[in-house]
């Protein structure tokens, strides 16, 4: 079976190698010893734990039947007088989404605000976070 380091199982997480390491010095996710030393975590354990925290707190949860979530920051927004394109850096990820200006308007968005693009099918949906 593979299994990743600490560091790749933080890339594919989405999040810092040193979330990854104090989510398994927390036993979050479980660890062991490669014949290196090095701490790695075998795969079937890393793709539970991956829908665990994906599926995060359901308090949180936004009432949407689009399920591919990418929270991030507004990284750019171009207005036309009709339509606009926002940009969201979401991790590695960087969406673009193309809406009307005022659905831009009406959620207020700007650059450096965090967002979620939600993408269902060939659509990217923006949600104010």
């Amino acid at each position: 079976m593979q299994s990743y380091t600490i560091g790749q199982a933080a890339r594919l997480l989405g999040v810092s190698p040193d979330t990854a390491r104090r989510w398994a010095d927390a036993g979050r996710v479980a660890t062991h010893r490669d014949e290196s030393g090095r701490r790695v975590i075998d795969g079937k354990s890393l793709a539970a734990f991956s829908v665990e925290i994906a599926q995060g707190d359901d308090d949180d949860a936004s009432y949407t039947s689009a399920r591919n979530a990418f929270p991030g920051i507004v990284t750019a927004i171009k207005l036309g007088d009709i339509a606009a394109q926002v940009e969201i850096q979401a991790g590695p990820h960087r969406l673009v989404s193309l809406l009307t200006r005022e659905a831009v308007e009406e959620l207020g968005l700007e650059v450096g605000m965090q967002a979620t693009a939600r993408v269902k099918s060939t659509s990217v949906h923006i949600d104010r976070t």
